[in-house]
């Protein structure tokens, strides 16, 4: 396999030889990865796959795999407001770290579609870890107290939206989220699921296909 940007071998019908070509091919299969801090450069291009995948066909589901750090809070809900807007149900599954932000729009997904594998290296028991916590902002910074002023309600604003979909999503009375958001908690796939956040946990990748529909 050729080394630097990432490719994935594909015959093409009526070749004899496969030939290696840009990984993006997997978005033709509805694929989709987000393996970086949330920002608007990663946000806008999956938000547009999604979006082209749609309209391509609207009855196939898209999988979003997530091994994330977390990241910026507006890009992250112009990408969860796409996966609620687009036709096909998007399946998310946490395959490493899925924290703040990425959390968020982990629990985006179809409700009954929300996947966490149990270990990031199955030999060496390493836990997915996801982690929950409130909406951070820089206003300390701002010498303007009238700036200040102006971010906190929006901060506060966007704390409550975030709390109110993580209680609507899960299942969670918004008391215990409220309590859980005020600090960094890391769980386990099996806690995630117990708190709501996924709903499967260490589905094989065989009978993850079979849910593709046809």
């Amino acid at each position: 396999m050729p080394i630097g940007v990432p490719r994935v071998p594909f015959r093409i019908p009526g070749d004899e030889d496969a030939t290696w070509i840009d990984i993006n091919r997997l978005y033709r299969e509805r694929f989709l990865f987000l393996g970086q801090d949330v920002d608007d450069e990663i946000s806008n291009q999956l938000a547009g796959i999604m979006i082209y995948l749609g309209i391509e066909d609207e009855t196939k589901d898209i999988f979003l795999f997530i091994n994330s750090p977390g990241g910026y809070i507006i890009p992250g809900f112009g990408l969860f407001d796409t996966m609620q807007w687009v036709q096909p149900e998007v399946y998310t599954i946490c395959l490493g770290l899925a924290a703040s932000m990425a959390s968020f729009l982990l629990v985006g997904g179809e409700i009954t579609k929300r996947i966490a594998l149990p270990y990031a290296i199955e030999e060496a028991f390493i836990m997915f870890r996801i982690m929950i916590h409130q909406p951070a902002s820089s206003f300390f910074d701002d010498d303007d107290s009238g700036e200040i002023i102006v971010e906190i309600n929006e901060l506060m604003q966007i704390y409550d939206d975030v709390m109110k979909v993580y209680a609507q999503r899960t299942g969670t009375p918004l008391w215990v989220i409220a309590m859980d958001i005020e600090r960094d908690v890391f769980l386990s796939a099996e806690e995630a699921q117990k708190h709501g956040l996924v709903d499967l946990v260490g589905i094989k990748m065989d009978d993850l296909l079979g849910f593709r529909t046809n």
